[in-house]
């Protein structure tokens, strides 16, 4: 049986963990070895964290929409705010009330107002 010369395969699919790895720092981006266990570390955390990264950014709305909620305009908390939104059947998800919130208090005012009554 002849030999297998793998030189080629082999060398391209390193380069192409090394350009995955090429902004990694020190050996990480040099050893190869430590290249493939860095990038199956990379993709755990970046598979982790997408999921981690919604559950911080409605953390965030939630924490914007109760904020102003609270002020002296509005008579009560987030959680009643909520309630009262699908009760009157008003579908603005919290990303928008948050932008809201922010942006013009005003119009947050005049939502919950128009849920109360």
């Amino acid at each position: 049986m002849t030999r297998v010369r793998r030189g080629y395969t082999a060398r391209r699919r390193r380069t192409k963990i090394r350009l995955f790895a090429s902004t990694f720092r020190g050996a990480h981006s040099r050893l190869t070895r430590t290249i493939t266990q860095q990038k199956m570390r990379a993709l755990v955390s970046s598979h982790r964290d997408r999921g981690r990264q919604k559950r911080d950014f409605r953390r965030l709305w939630i924490t914007r929409i109760n904020a102003v909620t609270r002020d002296n305009k509005v008579f009560y908390s987030y959680s009643r705010f909520i309630h009262n939104l699908y009760k009157k059947q008003l579908l603005l998800n919290r990303k928008i009330l948050a932008q809201i919130a922010i942006s013009n208090k005003n119009c947050l005012y005049m939502i919950s107002n128009k849920i109360i009554k």
